[in-house]
């Protein structure tokens, strides 16, 4: 059956769409509620479009308004770029739901949420369909003010510090990587990925650009130890909003970087293609190490997830050894290495959103998130500490969830080069997982000297939780899927 709209036509979209409903929402702030949860359908509806245009048309590229690279600007997706807006689909409009309960008794932070929700989104859908430097500088750019804006969003002393602090790591990263960009214009006489991949060669102009746009990427993903603004900017923020900055922001930003690895520097002969893998998976192993000591030691429950999350974004790191030990770029054990990490970094996005909407229940239903005082929580809110330990479960890498198939992955990869280190940190990340998890889940089931009334939880944010996480146990199931789609375009 052929599709009433092309691969193009989708694309345009998943642009214009949130974009659109962002401008609306801002001007009727009393519609922005159905206008939010619409647009998110539709977007998902376009993202779906899309990855089926891909599988049966392969990698699209679109010049915006009949003018493409060099002078003008090209839209560009292939499998990696759709698996990502995909994941971001899924969250966001579980998110999107949950957000209309959640905000009913704060219309201030309503009033704010869903304009400055929607052109984060925008800018999320543009970067992963960006395929000119400068382009890519201008989406993280609005990304990082979107997404500091909505650290704020409580107005708390607590919540401005840590927007503000934000905010500075985010434009300081944003003003590296486009020190970057200007250093490979000033070289190359072009901005667009494509272009600079066939004329690019080694060189000292090269190395500095790779460098400085690496470091600003990695302040803005939070690796280890680029991690401190992190946990009090996601330990602040708004249930919701911290669902999106740890399961859609930082993903963007390592998109990013993954992305100029593959197709510009990776090839590179000299110390960047040599000693950056290495540099990357020993910040990688550190980030593991520290975020999960880091969360084990903590009483409140947002926080703990904050620190997970540094955890989990050092295994996206573990990657790049991998793949740079092998002596054929093309190699299967390369492909497995980069595999796991799209596959981990779609199981996180899942399970991580689940669960720090799993705490927002927690916290409207006691008013805090000690853990120490959760009082018998599971009795009371089943779904939502099922939707906590489901996350969990991939967070772990247990079967059969999306976060067992990416760490399995590692593991294959790091035992076929013999890298033993890196499998020994893929397994005690798992096992220290597994500790701060069931730390939540025994003061769950262990009740309080003195009994806590609670107030009733709305059932949209339970189930658009527990739906969230379920994904990332299905995701395990849906290997058979997700490789044709990654495969789309692969470098």
């Amino acid at each position: 059956m052929p599709m009433l709209l092309s691969g193009a036509d989708w694309a345009a979209a998943l642009v214009f769409v949130p974009l659109l409903a962002a401008l609306v929402s801002f001007l009727l702030p009393r519609s922005a509620n159905w206008l939010g949860c619409l647009a998110a359908a539709l977007i998902l509806l376009a993202t779906l479009g899309l990855v089926q245009s891909l599988l049966s048309d392969g990698p699209l590229r679109l010049a915006i308004g009949g003018w493409g690279a060099p002078l003008g600007i090209d839209l560009w997706a292939d499998g990696l770029s759709a698996a990502l807006l995909l994941m971001t689909a899924l969250v966001g409009l579980g998110v999107s739901v949950y957000a209309l309960a959640y905000f009913a008794e704060h219309p201030e932070q309503r009033r704010w949420f869903w304009p400055l929700w929607l052109l984060l989104w925008t800018a999320l859908n543009g970067l992963y369909l960006s395929a000119d430097l400068f382009n890519l500088y201008v989406m993280l750019e609005v990304l990082g003010l979107s997404a500091a804006a909505l650290t704020a969003l409580s107005g708390s002393a607590t919540a401005l510090n840590a927007a503000m602090r934000y905010l500075f790591v985010s434009l300081l990263g944003s003003a590296a990587y486009l020190l970057g960009v200007t250093l490979l214009y000033h070289g190359e006489g072009t901005l667009d990925i494509a272009l600079l991949g066939e004329r690019i060669e080694a060189g000292t102009l090269v190395y500095s650009a790779a460098l400085a746009m690496a470091t600003g990427l990695l302040l803005k993903t939070a690796l280890f130890p680029f991690h401190f603004w992190l946990p009090p900017a996601h330990g602040s923020a708004p249930a919701p909003v911290s669902a999106l900055l740890s399961a859609l922001v930082i993903k963007a930003s390592f998109y990013l970087l993954l992305r100029l690895w593959l197709e510009l520097f990776s090839g590179l002969a000299g110390p960047v293609s040599l000693l950056l893998p290495e540099l990357l998976g020993l910040l990688g192993v550190a980030a593991v190490l520290w975020g999960s000591v880091q969360a084990l030691r903590q009483r409140q429950l947002k926080w703990l997830i904050a620190y997970s999350t540094v955890a989990q974004i050092g295994y996206l790191f573990l990657a790049f050894p991998l793949a740079g030990d092998a002596i054929d770029r093309t190699s299967a054990m390369t492909k497995v290495a980069w595999q796991a990490a799209l596959y981990l970094a779609l199981a996180h996005g899942l399970a991580k959103a689940a669960m720090f909407l799993s705490t927002g229940s927690l916290l409207r239903f006691a008013g805090h998130d000690r853990i120490a005082d959760l009082d018998r929580a599971v009795q009371r809110l089943p779904l939502t500490l099922t939707a906590f330990v489901l996350g969990g479960i991939s967070i772990m890498g247990l079967p059969p969830s999306g976060g067992f198939i990416g760490k399995w992955l590692l593991l294959e990869a790091a035992f076929s080069q013999g890298r033993w280190g890196l499998a020994l940190v893929v397994l005690l990340g798992g096992v220290l997982a597994a500790g701060y998890v069931f730390k939540v889940v025994g003061y769950a089931f262990t009740p309080t000297k003195i009994a806590q009334e609670g107030e009733s939880v709305p059932a949209a944010m339970q189930w658009s939780a527990l739906l969230l996480a379920f994904g990332a146990i299905l995701l395990g199931f849906a290997a058979p899927w997700v490789w044709p789609l990654l495969e789309v375009g692969a470098q």
